[in-house]
């Protein structure tokens, strides 16, 4: 069966149909939606079959792959991260919800909810209606992977069109919100004493 295709307005989202993409995600479902940068692929963090449906996906073995949770606020992710800086959270206090990924130590929480031994996590608030009103309605984090391309020329797939037309038979529900970006997060490991710059993507790093 063909995943549900939803057209949602990313400056207005139809809140039926958030509802609607949240109960497919709840089920175990995933998920590709649009964020601040590009198109993605998530599903429930606590849901362990949905998670490693999605390293199949992306042809990964569940303990290796570099995942990010996306979340709706700084709020919670000290559930997931061990203590932050106060010079590192001050800088995600200033740039979030924006387009960066900040490398953090992850807490202890974070393996038993990824069967993963990896010590660090991603974590992402993007500065887009859609997915926050998403992670809103299902109550936790999703996690997150970009969905890359094939082209050459385009590492990021950023017609809803194709996307729907590739991945139709491989996710539950799409999340047409328009055409997405093609420059990803800027990505900043903050798990030393320094911030270092992974990644220069969409986020500026001059002010940092």
């Amino acid at each position: 069966m063909p995943a549900l295709l939803l057209q949602i307005h990313p400056d207005n989202p139809q809140i039926a149909k958030i509802r609607a993409a949240v109960e497919i995600i709840k089920k175990g479902g995933l998920v590709i939606y649009p964020t601040d940068t590009v198109y993605a692929i998530g599903c429930d963090i606590y849901n362990q079959k949905a998670v490693e449906k999605v390293c199949r996906l992306k042809d990964i073995q569940p303990g290796k792959i570099n995942l990010s949770f996306i979340c709706k606020d700084l709020s919670h992710i000290s559930e997931y991260t061990k203590s932050l800086p106060t010079n590192i959270f001050k800088l995600m206090k200033h740039v979030l919800p924006g387009p960066y990924t900040f490398i953090l130590n992850a807490s202890s929480n974070v393996p038993n909810i990824l069967n993963t031994k990896k010590k660090t996590i991603g974590i992402r608030v993007p500065d887009h209606k859609i997915i926050q009103l998403l992670i809103e309605e299902l109550g936790n984090p999703i996690l997150s992977t970009s969905i890359k391309n094939d082209d050459a020329i385009l590492e990021y797939t950023t017609d809803p069109e194709e996307i729907y037309d590739r991945y139709k038979n491989l996710v539950d529900v799409i999340i047409d919100g328009g055409f997405g970006g093609n420059e990803a997060s800027t990505i900043l490991d903050c798990t030393g004493n320094e911030v270092e710059v992974v990644r220069v993507g969409k986020g500026s790093v001059e002010e940092l």
